[in-house]
């Protein structure tokens, strides 16, 4: 079958005979109203770097951002507004420092760290409500938003292959 992407280019779509083999469809996708519930459910626990950049931006006071990384970490930049608050120390500091109405986005390092993963089941042990920011601060700074420090305010260029350069978002 063929058809036009929105952008007006002709692509092909299905299984040509002769093309390569491949494993993408080895496990088949899942019907659409089982796919509709799983990323429904996916997005309840997760927002993205551009989503809290949003909301901070525009002074949201309906969430806390949260970092989990250590004291050294936090010095070396962190997120404007956010609250430090280290995975080891949330079950002693939480209650001291987080109002239980108010829902936590909770963030570490980057995607290769499970750091904000733990922290976010703490806090909903704890009784909060969580979500993951996908990224961690690798992908906040990656995509040039500000970050506080220990000399002050630094910014860095977007990396152009993680953030659009010519558009204010990506378009999703």
């Amino acid at each position: 079958m063929t058809t036009r992407t929105p952008q007006g280019t002709t692509v092909t779509v299905g299984t040509p005979s002769g093309s390569l083999p491949h494993r993408v469809l080895d496990v088949p996708p899942a019907a659409p109203a089982d796919a509709a519930a799983y990323f429904a459910a996916r997005l309840a626990f997760h927002t993205d770097v551009a989503e809290v950049q949003h909301a901070v931006a525009a002074g949201a006071r309906d969430l806390v951002v949260v970092d989990s990384r250590s004291a050294e970490a936090w010095d070396q930049g962190h997120i404007p507004g956010a609250v430090h608050l280290p995975t080891a120390r949330m079950a002693q500091d939480a209650r001291e420092i987080l109002d239980p109405a108010v829902p936590v986005v909770v963030h570490c390092w980057g995607p290769g760290c499970d750091g904000a993963t733990r922290a976010a089941l703490a806090l909903a042990r704890l009784g909060y409500r969580v979500k993951e920011m996908l990224g961690g601060i690798e992908y906040w700074i990656r995509e040039g938003y500000e970050v506080t420090t220990r000399q002050g305010p630094r910014r860095l260029p977007a990396d152009p292959l993680t953030a659009p350069v010519a558009a204010e978002d990506c378009g999703c």
